[in-house]
């Protein structure tokens, strides 16, 4: 039995250049295919506090680890077998790099630049969220990134996530209409979300986003729909990882990416924009590309999937 320590945050997108403190929840959750491959060994996680919910009680997690100063001075006195660091953070970097380890996969500090480098395996992941060009031409699923970068074979494993439902499918169909506050012109406008259940509410039971503010209340609702309607979003990955039908609707994001598990189906926009998708948080066109995605577009992909599978 191997000691692992993954350190996943959710401050730095793995195929992303972008790096901040907010915490990507959706990333963390994706980042659980990896446990699929230490199912015999003992895993610590090192993770933000806003995102340890998603891994508590977890079977194959023996410790989710809360990144404070305690956790850090801890880590640098304990030995492991395995280091996995996917954040790019340069401090966290060289926190990953400080604790004891036989092997190493992911990123690493840069002494001389003071930057996140990558250890063998990764260097594709580091150059393709170094270059927009390159990620824009990317089609490697994000998941085989991942395990490509730990030496092992994507041969389509599934997020490993814990939670177990506390509700029955009620409904048909749910509207994630939400988007977090990184990606906000990733959101599809209200007023077709709108025009979409009006086009559904005649067929099938529709539900409305719920659990503002409450994890497991919000994996709650998901798991109360047969299938999701969502934005590129955490609830496009607990979606999936709760192994529900998921229509997802792309603009600004790359949609090539993300597998579906063929439970579902990708949605973009039929716009005349050359710059789609342009990987950018903020919009310069006078209209935002996630207009041109239609209701009636998504309407009919709900249809194909849940008359047809």
């Amino acid at each position: 039995m191997a000691k692992i320590l993954i350190i996943k945050l959710g401050y730095s997108e793995t195929l992303d250049k972008e790096i901040s403190t907010t915490t990507s929840l959706g990333d963390v959750v994706r980042t659980t295919v990896l446990l699929n491959f230490f199912k015999d060994d003992e895993v610590s996680w090192l993770v933000d506090d806003k995102a340890r919910v998603l891994l508590e009680r977890n079977p194959l997690i023996k410790r989710v680890l809360v990144y404070n100063l305690e956790t850090v001075l801890q880590l640098q006195r304990e030995r492991f077998d395995v280091v996995i660091n996917l954040e790019k953070v340069p401090g966290i970097c060289a926190l990953a790099d400080s604790i004891n380890a036989w092997k190493r996969y992911g990123f690493r500090f840069d002494e001389y630049n003071g930057i996140a480098q990558s250890y063998d395996g990764a260097e594709k992941v580091l150059a393709l969220s170094l270059s927009l060009n390159k990620k824009k031409k990317n089609k490697m699923f994000w998941q085989q990134a991942l395990v490509e970068m730990i030496g092992r074979q994507w041969e389509g494993q599934e997020y490993r996530v814990s939670y177990k439902p506390r509700v029955k499918t009620t409904y048909d169909v749910g509207l994630n209409w939400l988007v977090g506050n990184k990606w906000n012109n990733k959101a599809w406008p209200k007023e077709n979300w709108k025009k979409l259940e009006e086009l559904l509410r005649d067929t099938y039971a529709v539900s409305w986003q719920a659990g503002f503010d409450d994890l497991y209340e919000y994996m709650d609702w998901i798991s109360s729909n047969r299938l999701i309607v969502t934005n590129d979003s955490l609830g496009m990955h607990l979606g999936i990882a709760l192994k529900k039908k998921v229509v997802a609707l792309f603009g600004p994001t790359s949609s090539q990416e993300v597998y579906l598990y063929g439970r579902g189906e990708i949605v973009c926009p039929q716009s005349a924009y050359r710059c789609v998708p342009c990987l950018k948080q903020e919009c310069f066109q006078p209209t935002s590309c996630m207009h041109f995605i239609s209701p009636d577009a998504v309407a009919r992909a709900v249809e194909r999937i849940l008359k047809h599978g």
